[in-house]
């Protein structure tokens, strides 16, 4: 017996479809982006009061930081783009995704200015903080595309 397609189903592929290449595009996009001076100065920030990635400022420059860091998004994006043909290197990328959103989630806890202080400080928060906060649901969708992958590697 035919297995029927249901309104639910078909709904749930499509969301699948944008949440993977909605990631990927949302990950390249902002690698592409380190390649510029000013997203180079805009990410040191975050990255020097970083005890995870502050060191990195002692090795490399701002904007080969950001260059390295932006290399690292890109293959992650196109890692995570392989998942429907190659899901051992979609599952590569989705924990570079996790550690990506891991590593810039802990920004929120070490950048200054978070909180907008003319709203009365934390959890009001600014625009460094709004666009810190976004990392959530990109965590989300890094593993929600791990687990499909391993699905898919395992089945």
């Amino acid at each position: 017996m035919a297995s029927r397609v249901t309104l639910g189903g078909r709904t749930e592929a499509v969301g699948g479809l944008v949440v993977r290449y909605g990631l990927v595009l949302v990950v390249a996009w902002i690698a592409v982006l380190k390649l510029t001076a000013s997203e180079a100065l805009r990410i040191q920030q975050y990255v020097s009061h970083s005890p995870f990635l502050g060191w990195l400022n002692g090795v490399l420059d701002p904007r080969s930081l950001a260059i390295v860091l932006g290399a690292v998004e890109f293959a992650a994006a196109v890692l995570i783009a392989a998942g429907p043909w190659a899901p051992r290197l979609s599952a590569v990328g989705s924990a570079l995704g996790i550690l990506i959103f891991l590593t810039t989630l802990s920004f929120f806890l070490t950048t200054p200015g978070v909180g907008d202080a003319a709203a009365g400080g934390f959890p009001a928060l600014s625009p460094v903080g709004q666009f810190l906060l976004k990392d959530v649901v990109l965590l989300g969708a890094s593993i929600w595309t791990l687990g499909r992958s391993l699905n898919r590697v395992t089945s």
